[in-house]
């Protein structure tokens, strides 16, 4: 019983994790932007992106343990449509999740280096930024529909 608990409190905390950071991460990443200052945008995308290697990929990696290993513990099958359809949604957040790392990784360095060189941001960095931006969309939505499948846990 203890144990059961615990694992939903971990879950539930991995799912604010992802949430939390992503919404956060994303916020500061556009209001940086916006200001269009390299040295300003250099030093908010290294700490986005240490965020993102230290908060949001430990949840990445401990969700889905804590979530297969409660639906074992409650026997909930894997074969149920909300549980199947939370690992898809999932699978689709990290195939967005993974490029937006690196993109962010990609902002930081040219704005770092503009920065440096007392030069606006290069056409590049616009260019990833705009597929970063895009990314976010999908991914936050799935977030969101995941979170919704776990407490809803409807069946289809």
């Amino acid at each position: 019983m203890l144990l059961d608990l615990a694992l939903r409190w971990l879950h539930v905390l991995g799912a604010c994790v992802l949430l939390g950071t992503g919404a956060g991460i994303a916020f500061f990443m556009v209001m940086a932007h916006r200001t269009r200052d390299a040295a300003l945008v250099a030093h908010v995308a290294g700490t986005v992106v240490v965020a993102d290697v230290l908060f949001t990929a430990t949840a990445v990696v401990l969700q889905p343990l804590t979530g297969l290993w409660l639906a074992a513990r409650l026997g909930w099958s894997w074969t149920e449509g909300w549980l199947l359809l939370s690992l898809a949604l999932y699978v689709v957040v990290g195939l967005f999740w993974l490029p937006v790392v690196w993109i962010q990784m990609q902002l930081r360095d040219l704005a770092r280096h503009a920065a440096a060189a007392r030069t606006p941001l290069p056409a590049r960095y616009f260019r990833l930024y705009h597929i970063w931006f895009a990314c976010g969309f999908p991914a936050f939505v799935a977030v969101l529909a995941i979170v919704w499948l776990m407490l809803a846990r409807p069946v289809f």
